[in-house]
């Protein structure tokens, strides 16, 4: 039962993460050059899991037992999915390119200082990770909410792992355009499945 909870955490949490963007593309370029690579991704992973724990804690246990405002909160939660699915499939259409940089390793407080503030200053972490996936958290009952930030924090730690590690390995491969369309286009579906059953649950919980 509560298998359910941790896998739609996983897929929404992977569906949020895995984008083109300064922070995975900071990490792919440590990976690359081979500095730092652990403490790159412990911040990362860790980052994300302390604000989704920050999330479910504060924002999703407000609104557990109020069903209208869960509801709104749902139907909130759909727009911004089928929103950022629309961008993803935007990117499918036309995708980048993402190239190694060239420059030689920095230091490691001031990597860890580029790092936390590619994470920290950007709104668009908070939105994905206290807002959402906080908010989504709540819809669960405890210990499902558990189990859901459980599956969150896990995909963090996954694709962050993967990406500093396996960076060698993937370059190669997202040098060439298709491989981004592919990926866009799978994160658009995710995000538009799940931003459906919100859609329904909101239109429920409201009625």
């Amino acid at each position: 039962m509560a298998l359910g909870p941790a896998i739609e955490g996983f897929a929404l949490g992977a569906a949020l993460i895995i984008a083109i963007g300064a922070q995975n593309a900071f990490v792919l370029r440590q990976g690359l050059i081979r500095a730092h690579v652990l403490p790159i991704v412990a911040f990362c992973a860790l980052a994300d899991a302390a604000l989704i724990v920050a999330g479910a804690l504060g924002l999703g246990s407000l609104i557990s037992g109020h069903e209208r405002v869960l509801g709104v909160v749902s139907l909130a939660g759909a727009g911004f999915l089928v929103t950022y699915g629309m961008m993803a499939a935007r990117r499918a259409w036309k995708p980048g390119q993402l190239l190694p940089s060239e420059a030689p390793a920095a230091p490691l407080l001031r990597t860890l200082a580029t790092v936390a503030a590619v994470t920290l200053l950007n709104p668009h972490v908070y939105l994905d990770t206290v807002v959402l996936l906080g908010s989504i958290s709540g819809r669960h009952p405890m210990p499902d909410r558990l189990w859901f930030v459980g599956g969150a924090a896990l995909a963090s730690i996954t694709w962050f792992s993967a990406l500093g590690y396996g960076a060698r390995l993937l370059v190669p491969v997202f040098r060439r355009p298709a491989a981004w369309r592919v990926l866009d286009g799978i994160i658009a579906l995710v995000m538009w499945l799940i931003g459906a059953k919100l859609i329904a649950d909101g239109i429920r919980l409201l009625g």
